[in-house]
């Protein structure tokens, strides 16, 4: 496993803590404009804020200072990582149409358990015990903080299930050119592909006009600067130097902030099953940064 410092784990905490206070806008603007037009607008803001970020940090890009095989394995990782945002994105958006917010923050979340299979099968990358006991513990806590009552599986459950396969699929292609490839840029050109290929089923199927993208400016803008250009950038930056199922368990304690923020913001408290939830989740991620005796080859 790779080691993850606690500069890294700050990092990804900050992005959770920014995925879950977007994650009421992320849901109001689905009033307004449909899933394709509000993806699209919120990566083109996201990736709009990072081209201005790199104009005033480093000036011009004059497009000699990296090497071709360097721009190549650069362009090659955007367009993967944007790839794997979309469709993730995408029917995270659908699904949430379908079903409820709190079985979307907990089918969505599976990646924590997804994420580890996946590296195993396809990279052979083997995890400590311990690893799989904050999984299991983090799927515990989000069934807590996220599920009550009968539960029944419908078609946005499914939609948000595949959701998650597709957000696991984001983490790995993320680690795997994160540590080859500058981080800022390469966020930058997932969000632009990300942005056009949400662009085309935006005017096929949902032909927005300008009368409804302007309601939805408050929290297109919250989502793309916050949620994608911040929150996703620091998320590229963070994995640079940290195992992917770390990465995993850390970002689903958006689920936790969403909930904390709600109760901070909004007066919606938290019941003691929904606390027992969070405990368990930061449980986990404390539990996943002890030291351990060997480390396990991956």
């Amino acid at each position: 496993m790779k080691p993850s410092s606690p500069r890294n784990i700050l990092l990804l905490l900050l992005t959770a803590m920014i995925w879950g206070s977007a994650f009421v806008a992320q849901s109001a603007g689905m009033d307004y404009v449909g899933p394709y037009t509000f993806l699209a607008f919120r990566s083109y803001l996201g990736g709009a804020v990072l081209v201005i970020y790199l104009l005033l940090t480093r000036g011009k890009p004059s497009g000699t200072e990296i090497p071709p095989q360097d721009r190549k394995t650069l362009m090659l990782g955007g367009i993967c990582c944007g790839a794997a945002l979309f469709v993730a994105s995408a029917l995270q958006q659908i699904g949430v149409m379908y079903t409820t917010v709190s079985k979307s923050g907990f089918l969505t979340a599976m990646y924590i358990l997804i994420v580890p299979f996946l590296s195993l099968l396809l990279f052979r990358r083997r995890l400590p015990g311990l690893i799989w006991v904050c999984v299991g513990l983090s799927l515990a806590g989000m069934y807590l903080l996220c599920l009550s009552g009968p539960v029944g599986f419908t078609f946005g459950d499914g939609m948000v299930l595949l959701c998650a396969v597709g957000y696991s699929v984001h983490i790995l292609v993320v680690d795997r050119f994160s540590s080859k490839a500058d981080p800022v840029l390469l966020s930058c050109i997932q969000f632009f592909v990300c942005a056009v290929m949400s662009t085309a089923p935006m005017l096929v199927w949902e032909h927005p006009a300008p009368t409804d993208i302007a309601p939805a400016w408050l929290t297109v803008g919250y989502a793309g600067i916050f949620s994608s250009g911040v929150g996703y950038t620091l998320q590229t930056v963070a994995q640079r130097d940290c195992d992917p199922t770390i990465c995993s368990l850390v970002l689903c304690l958006e689920s936790v902030f969403s909930a904390l923020f709600g109760w901070l913001l909004l007066g919606q408290g938290l019941s003691l099953r929904e606390s027992a939830g969070c405990v368990l989740m930061f449980a986990a991620i404390v539990l996943s940064q002890l030291p351990r005796k060997s480390a396990v080859p991956g």
